[in-house]
């Protein structure tokens, strides 16, 4: 038996830190996905267990000269509930919902930081957040200079306030996969279908800019523009 999740997901809380959750969590039978759980696998004997992991599940970071060693634990708050297609309680509608609220929103509409990334300190000063906001991004850029959260790009994703993460993911069996997804999409979209199509993968730079009649235009609106000034002073 195979307790599969869909796990982290990690938005934002009205205090900008990013928080995980767990929102599925299912047993499958011994042949996996496409078997029903045995008969002592109820729901509530299932919730009974994700509420006992999540308060005796640890993990140990590696000992830093500057951090020493931490523990990271989940948080007090659990709520465990069944969710029923066709009956009373939440459903995977509603499961979904939950879930896209999250992940259609921008780092700024959620005040997790900003939508581009911070190269100084000085853009931390001058971005347009909370201050509380500010100070996370503050400590993401300071924690980035420690040689031992080196690793995690702490500074380059200070925008986000550290987080670099995906904002959900899965375990392999839980239900399909994304490169599966992918090549679905791609063979409904008939792209599968026709075999005498060239995908290109090789981008290079060409240029920037306007194309010469464009240039000539722009030239003679500043001209324009230039004599406008000189007639109104």
């Amino acid at each position: 038996m195979t307790p599969d999740c869909p796990s982290p997901e990690s938005p934002s809380t009205r205090n900008g830190r990013p928080s995980t959750y767990t929102p599925s969590v299912r047993l499958d039978g011994p042949a996996g996905p496409t078997e029903g759980p045995p008969a002592w696998g109820t729901a509530d004997r299932l919730a009974d267990a994700v509420r006992t992991s999540a308060h005796r599940v640890m993990v140990r970071t590696p000992y830093g000269p500057v951090a020493g060693e931490l523990v990271l634990r989940w948080g007090v708050q659990v709520d465990a509930r069944p969710l029923r297609a066709d009956s009373d309680g939440p459903d995977d509608d509603a499961v979904a919902a939950y879930v896209a609220k999250y992940v259609t929103k921008g780092a700024g509409e959620t005040g997790a930081g900003t939508d581009y990334r911070l190269t100084t300190w000085d853009d931390i000063e001058s971005a347009r957040v909370t201050d509380h906001v500010r100070a996370l991004m503050r400590t993401a850029w300071r924690l980035g200079g420690i040689p031992e959260y080196a690793p995690l790009h702490l500074r380059t994703w200070a925008h986000t306030l550290g987080y670099r993460g995906h904002i959900l993911t899965k375990s392999r069996a839980y239900s399909t996969t994304y490169a599966a997804l992918r090549a679905e999409r791609s063979r409904h979209m008939g792209h599968a279908d026709l075999p005498a199509a060239v995908t290109e993968r090789q981008w290079r730079y060409i240029g920037s800019g306007h194309t010469c009649g464009a240039a000539l235009m722009a030239a003679g609106i500043a001209d324009d523009l230039e004599v406008s000034r000189r007639l109104g002073a």
